[in-house]
C-alpha cells in the first residue's frame, strides 16, 4: 500500500525524533512514543478490515431481506396462478447480487480497493477459497448461490409444474448458503 502524501513527510520527519548513539554506545532504539504511534497505526488499519467485513455483511443482509420480500410475493404470486415473471426475475437478480456481495457499484469500489493492493483475503485467494477482493463469499458459496439465481430466472420464463416446489428448491438452498456465509462459516 502507498503512503499518502500528507502522510509520507510526517513519517520522513518522526525519523529526525530517533535516538542516535555515540560510537561506543549501546544500540540506538526507536522511542517509545513513534512505537506506540505505530502500534495505533496497525491497530487501525487491522479494524478497517474488520469494518469492511462488517459492511459487506450489512451489504449481504439488506439483499437478503430484499430477496426475502421479493420471494415470499412471487411465491403467493405462483400459489394463486398469477404472474410472477417479474419477482422472479428480480429474485433472481437478488440472489446473484448475494453471490458477488452485491451489485455492480460495490463492485467498482472492491475494483479501486483492488487496484491500490488491498485484498482483503490475499492468502485464500492464493488457495482458490475467494475471488480476489471478496471478503464473506467463497468460491463455492458464489457458484451455488449463481446456479439459484439461474434456476430461479428459469421459473421466471417457465415455471411449469414445478412452480412452488422450483421456488422453495431454490431459495432453501439460498437461505443455507446464507445463514452459512453470515454464521462466520465457510462453504
Amino acid at each position: 500500500m502507498k503512503p499518502s502524501r500528507c502522510v509520507l513527510p510526517a513519517v520522513l520527519s518522526l525519523g529526525a525524533l530517533l535516538a542516535v548513539a555515540a560510537p561506543g554506545q549501546a544500540q540506538p532504539t526507536t522511542q517509545p512514543a513513534l512505537v506506540a504511534a505505530y502500534g495505533s497505526l496497525a491497530d487501525a488499519i487491522v479494524g478497517t478490515k474488520a469494518a469492511e467485513k462488517q459492511l459487506v455483511l450489512a451489504i449481504l443482509a439488506a439483499t437478503h431481506e430484499q430477496a426475502a420480500v421479493v420471494e415470499t410475493r412471487a411465491r403467493a404470486a405462483l400459489q394463486s396462478g398469477g404472474a410472477a415473471t417479474a419477482d422472479l426475475q428480480t429474485l433472481a437478480a437478488l440472489v446473484s447480487q448475494l453471490a458477488t456481495e452485491g451489485d455492480a457499484a460495490v463492485g467498482a469500489v472492491r475494483k479501486r480497493l483492488l487496484e491500490q493492493g488491498h485484498h482483503h483475503h490475499s492468502s485464500g485467494e492464493q488457495q482458490g477459497v475467494y475471488e480476489e477482493g471478496y471478503v464473506v463469499v467463497t468460491r463455492e458459496a458464489k457458484k451455488a448461490l449463481m446456479a439459484a439465481a439461474t434456476e430461479i430466472g428459469k421459473l421466471a420464463t417457465a415455471p411449469g409444474a414445478s412452480g412452488v416446489a422450483g421456488l422453495d428448491a431454490q431459495w432453501q438452498a439460498v437461505e443455507g448458503l446464507y445463514g452459512h456465509l453470515t454464521s462466520g462459516g465457510q462453504h
